[in-house]
């Protein structure tokens, strides 16, 4: 009997290697700047600068905000998004090396050129793969997403994803007349904030779906004209403006039917759900959320009334917030609005 074939060697056996199937998030960090302003002394250092006689907590009043966090003159972009980052890695015990891929995922930037990923990176001393993702309030959330598809696409095993948001700075600091006030009412709504998050494959659990709704008509609704192609210099250019009603209007619209998807291909109801995180603007226009969709309250986690609208950093200042009180198992519904405009949904289940 003939003897049987010998074993390959060692180097030329090729190891199978399974797909990955589960991508999650497993860190989470977050970042408030020190110094904070209240809404009546937003309101009070307008009316100083424009000599105008605004009627009283008319501020806190229409947005039900009441303070947010400020960056000092010397904190930009970077500086929360890597305070949050640090936050982050030693969450989940890891050196800055350990990180193959960074995404500065954020509506905020320290500059046009270069990408400011680059300075994040250079803060931590990490030499990964680093690049900007921007798209609005949506920033942070996109930034997940894409963090999950590069991991999924075999790019990457390890994805730190920031955001550093310092908003304030698009506040118009004075005003001419009423009907500019309403113009720039929406910048008076915003907090400055950072967040990261770790993704990578998990064993269980995971991002369960992924979903976005654009509508893209509605680009001009509002925005920071300035630092583009269009209006490259000028500081009219550099302010917020926007018209919230009809921004608000937009959402309503096409948000529902978004929800409407998560629920059809999960078939996960409200009650499946420990958290739901959606992002916040004013609290009358999470109060219409909660009307419009029907999420129960005791779901969210409201910090829009002591923050402001800490736009992208909002979801992730949310979840870092959260994130002790969930268990294995538990799942989250993550809700992003951003202008342009977009709206977007993430599942997750935490492993």
């Amino acid at each position: 009997m003939p003897d049987p074939p010998a074993a390959p060697e060692a180097e030329h056996m090729i190891e199978t290697v399974q797909p990955l199937s589960r991508v999650g998030i497993t860190a989470t960090g977050s970042y408030l700047p020190e110094r904070v302003l209240t809404t009546a002394e937003l309101q009070r250092d307008i009316e100083r600068a424009s000599g105008l006689r605004l009627p009283e907590r008319l501020f806190e009043a229409v947005s039900g905000i009441g303070r947010r966090h400020v960056a000092a003159p010397d904190e930009y972009a970077s500086t929360l998004a890597v305070r949050a980052a640090r936050r982050a890695l030693a969450a989940a015990d890891l050196d800055p090396l350990d990180i193959d891929l960074l995404l500065f995922a954020s509506a905020t930037r320290d500059l046009v050129e270069p990408a400011t990923a680059h300075i994040v990176q250079a803060e931590l001393g990490s030499r990964a793969h680093a690049l900007d993702l921007t798209n609005a309030c949506n920033s942070f959330l996109n930034g997940i997403d894409a963090a999950r598809t590069y991991i999924l696409a075999g790019r990457a095993r390890r994805v730190l994803v920031v955001t550093g948001e310092t908003p304030t700075r698009s506040m118009r600091p004075r005003l001419d007349s009423l009907t500019q006030a309403r113009e720039a009412f929406a910048g008076y709504t915003f907090g400055d904030a950072g967040a990261a998050v770790v993704v990578e494959a998990v064993e269980a659990g995971g991002i369960l779906d992924v979903d976005t709704d654009t509508h893209s008509e509605h680009w001009t609704v509002g925005g920071i004209p300035g630092g583009g192609s269009r209006h490259p210099r000028g500081d009219e250019y550099t302010y917020f403006t926007g018209d919230g009603r009809e921004l608000r209007g937009v959402f309503e619209k096409i948000g529902t039917s978004v929800l409407e998807g998560v629920r059809y291909r999960t078939g996960l109801e409200w009650a499946d759900y420990a958290r739901v995180l959606v992002h916040q603007v004013t609290v009358p226009y999470l109060d219409r959320f909660v009307e419009v969709t029907g999420v129960p309250r005791h779901l969210l986690e409201i910090t829009v009334a002591d923050h402001g609208n800490m736009a992208s950093a909002t979801l992730g200042v949310q979840l870092d917030r959260v994130w002790p009180s969930l268990a294995a198992g538990d799942r989250v519904l993550f809700v992003g609005l951003g202008g342009g405009v977009s709206v977007m949904t993430m599942a997750w289940e935490k492993a």
